[in-house]
């Protein structure tokens, strides 16, 4: 009988019929005459059952040896099986070795997350990068829908800057045949530029920060997306950014609900992004660090986390015992010694929390007016929220020179910042710009930049200036809330971090 060459995403077409894949061999083994193969092609994985008989004999015994990767094409039928890995099942006629594969390097054996990054390009075969990477393109075809379906014009702009965007102590800086410029911080100054003349722009690239920072929040490479539009207040540019975050939720439930449960995400707390989220001033957050209820959260945070760590000691001690007890079956102890290093690295998470808990109580409870939010901060306030938070109105000595004044108040900025919820800290900050030409020079002046590098942005409220506004959002930082991951590693296929840039 004929076969079709497929893919595992459409086994449900041809239920019951003969169909060739081409995969690689994600796992196998083999019990008397029966052989069990796992294979994955990129859309997907299916078990593939082989049966020792008359007319698979000839090809039994090297099917039997297939090692982990092996990239193979196997033919067979059809067979819908809800407890099977996919729900499909394939009855296997034959099996054609394309590359035999030996020692492959992530076995089932606990690996360490720096053995794992060393080997991200090995690593994308794995079912868990495998699901966050599909749920960040998905997260990225939304960004772009989003805004071109409202009629935002795409504006690619330059990687190559000749000044900062944002803070000048975290610039990269690159020798442009001769004379030194910066790896961008952002595109938002050239974006301005661009909504002048197409009233609803958006640019979408990597961007680069010279921070030396080595917390989980924190790339020097990263993806940025901003929006930026005329004639817009910044209550219009928050309102912008709710609908975006919403529909980017919205999205990935309905794609990928499964992989958000296999990645172990709570699927609650993301149906519960839905509009409208809380609004703060930063003076109102201020007061929320310094209240009870973000003590009380921190106080019940080092109750359950202490006692986590108990329940992972002993659990630890009984797993150990298992992994080199006589008699125990190989794949228990491969079990066991997997569930022990999930395990000490979680305790190890922990035992870090809980050391850093007195310092982010002190922090909280001794917040003062002008400072910034720590990320301890964006933590608190984002956990006492069930969706996303924005706060407001910063203090002017602690955002960027091009944000606008508010009007009422000197000492604070039109200013936002939207913080996820669950603990996920800013994925979002934004503003409306200052559009008088007399306050943004002074705030040139005042935080010391040279003037020329910024005469063509001042061009901008020379020549019909009008109120704007926009804001940048971290995909990286998105992927990450989204997904429920604890590092913002796991988010880009090759994350750069301080002393981390291989491969």
């Amino acid at each position: 009988m004929e076969t079709t060459s497929t893919t595992i995403s459409r086994l449900g077409e041809h239920i019951g019929t003969p169909v060739t894949l081409s995969g690689w061999v994600y796992n196998s083994r083999a019990s008397g005459k029966i052989i069990f193969i796992i294979l994955r092609d990129g859309t997907g994985m299916c078990q593939c059952v082989l049966e020792k008989n008359d007319d698979t004999e000839s090809f039994f015994g090297e099917a039997k040896k297939l090692a982990q990767e092996a990239s193979v094409e196997i033919t067979g039928s059809v067979k819908q099986d809800d407890r099977a890995t996919g729900g499909f099942e394939l009855a296997v006629t034959n099996v054609k070795i394309i590359h035999a594969s030996v020692d492959y390097p992530i076995s089932p054996k606990p690996h360490g997350v720096d053995f794992l990054m060393k080997h991200r390009h090995l690593w994308f075969r794995s079912k868990r990068p495998w699901h966050i990477l599909r749920i960040r393109a998905t997260i990225i075809d939304q960004i772009r829908r989003f805004y071109n379906d409202r009629g935002f014009v795409l504006i690619d702009t330059p990687i190559f800057a000749p000044a900062a965007g944002e803070g000048s102590q975290t610039l990269f800086q690159v020798d442009y045949f001769g004379d030194p410029v910066y790896l961008a911080q952002t595109g938002q100054l050239y974006l301005e530029a661009a909504c002048m003349a197409h009233r609803k722009v958006y640019c979408f690239g990597p961007t680069f920060r010279a921070e030396k920072s080595k917390t989980r929040r924190h790339l020097t490479e990263f993806w940025m997306v901003g929006p930026e539009i005329a004639f817009a207040s910044l209550e219009e540019v928050m309102d912008v950014a709710e609908e975006f975050i919403c529909s980017i939720a919205q999205r990935v439930l309905t794609d990928h609900r499964e992989e958000l449960i296999e990645l172990g995400r709570n699927i609650e707390d993301l149906e519960a992004v839905n509009k409208p989220f809380t609004r703060l001033t930063y003076t109102e957050a201020a007061e929320l660090l310094r209240g009870p209820k973000a003590q009380a959260l921190l106080e019940n945070d080092l109750t359950e986390k202490s006692a986590r760590v108990s329940e992972l000691n002993k659990s630890i001690e009984e797993l150990d015992a298992v992994s080199s007890a006589q008699g125990v079956k190989q794949w228990k102890k491969d079990k066991a010694a997997a569930e022990v290093v999930a395990a000490r690295e979680e305790r190890g998470e922990l035992e870090e929390q809980i050391k850093n808990i007195p310092h982010h109580l002190e922090l909280a409870k001794n917040f003062e007016w002008g400072s910034d939010l720590g990320g301890s901060d964006e933590t608190i306030i984002s956990r006492l929220h069930d969706r996303p938070v924005f706060v407001t109105h910063y203090p002017k000595d602690v955002k960027a020179f091009y944000m606008r004044q508010d009007r009422s108040d000197d000492r604070v900025l039109e200013c936002f910042d939207l913080l996820a919820s669950q603990g996920f800290g800013e994925i979002i900050g934004g503003s409306a710009r200052e559009e008088d030409y007399d306050r943004l020079l002074a705030r040139i002046k005042h935080e010391k930049l040279p003037q020329e590098d910024y005469d063509w942005y001042l061009d901008l409220r020379r020549y019909g200036s009008v109120p704007h506004g926009g804001f940048g959002l971290g995909v990286e930082r998105t992927v990450a809330w989204i997904c429920g991951l604890r590092h913002i590693r796991e988010t880009i296929p090759y994350p750069r971090m301080m002393g981390k840039f291989y491969p």
